[in-house]
């Protein structure tokens, strides 16, 4: 199975539009307030001038609260399609800055953005919102921007399988990141602070896990837990393999190949704060 893998590996390309300076500035400049605003309003684009609560259900971990204060206002600032350009620039950006301009314009990228994008245009969608918007996007013209692009496709189509795994084993936004935190994937303050979510909703969810025997007192795994969250990992994994399967083995290997050094990059560059929501354990090994 080769989605695990990949995603380890692209996951780290596709957070520059998260963690870089060139990202935050591109989406102040197209009229954002703040950082959460541009979160958003870049995150969301592809979907159009929705509201918080079509956002809100298709990020899942969010609080709807913490949609609403950037959502509908964003759109009076900055069009979907305007946040999409500044999306663009802003990667395009932050890829040069860490790889190099060299590297950028190389042949290596253009191979790696046509095998990314060729296994991002056979994602089966359907069902997958966030997928799909993204899956309709125009190839950007540069490949660097392109291989961002088919990424990006490539993790919301991931991610949409994940919630419907969530969803099927009757696990809320809330209990998905308290098991995140449990797991050791990422700090669970950041999390909540982040997501926004309210201490008291909060609290009675850990309560609620620790009644199903997933976490203990001090808010780890139990064995029941890691179980349980071995198998959304595993039922996450199998749902995102499609893709790979469409684009072959020697392709996959080869991309696989392309992206390493890449997410180095990234990963070396320190942009990924230690705790982070990202979850990525894998990425000290790169």
């Amino acid at each position: 199975m080769f989605s695990r893998s990949l995603w380890e590996l692209y996951e780290p390309v596709h957070d520059v539009v998260y963690f870089t300076p060139e990202a935050r500035q591109a989406a102040d400049d197209a009229g954002m307030r703040g950082f959460w605003m541009g979160y958003f309003a870049m995150r969301a684009a592809p979907l159009g001038p929705v509201g918080p609560d079509v956002v809100t259900s298709c990020f899942y971990v969010f609080s709807p609260e913490r949609a609403r204060r950037a959502l509908p206002d964003a759109w009076r600032y900055g069009s979907p399609r305007e946040m999409l350009a500044a999306r663009n620039r802003g990667v395009d950006g932050a890829m040069r800055r860490l790889h190099g301009n060299d590297v950028v314009a190389g042949p290596a990228m253009a191979e790696a953005a046509d095998l990314a994008w060729e296994a991002a245009m056979s994602a089966d969608t359907a069902g997958r919102v966030l997928g799909a918007a993204n899956q309709a996007l125009a190839p950007p013209e540069e490949p660097h921007v392109r291989l961002w692009q088919a990424v990006t496709t490539l993790r919301e189509h991931r991610g949409d399988g994940h919630i419907a795994v969530l969803v099927s084993r009757g696990i809320g936004p809330v209990a998905a990141q308290i098991l995140k935190g449990a797991a050791g994937e990422s700090d669970p303050g950041i999390l909540r602070e982040g997501r926004k979510w309210d201490e008291d909703t909060w609290r009675a969810t850990e309560a609620g896990l620790r009644g199903r025997g997933w976490i203990d007192q001090t808010g780890r795994l139990t064995e029941a837990g890691a179980a349980e969250h071995a198998r959304i990992e595993e039922a996450t994994d199998a749902a995102a393999e499609q893709p790979w399967r469409a684009l072959g083995s020697d392709a996959t290997n080869r991309l696989a190949e392309l992206l390493a050094p890449l997410a180095r990059d990234v990963v070396r560059a320190g942009l990924l704060p230690g705790g982070n929501p990202v979850g990525l354990t894998a990425s000290a090994r790169l």
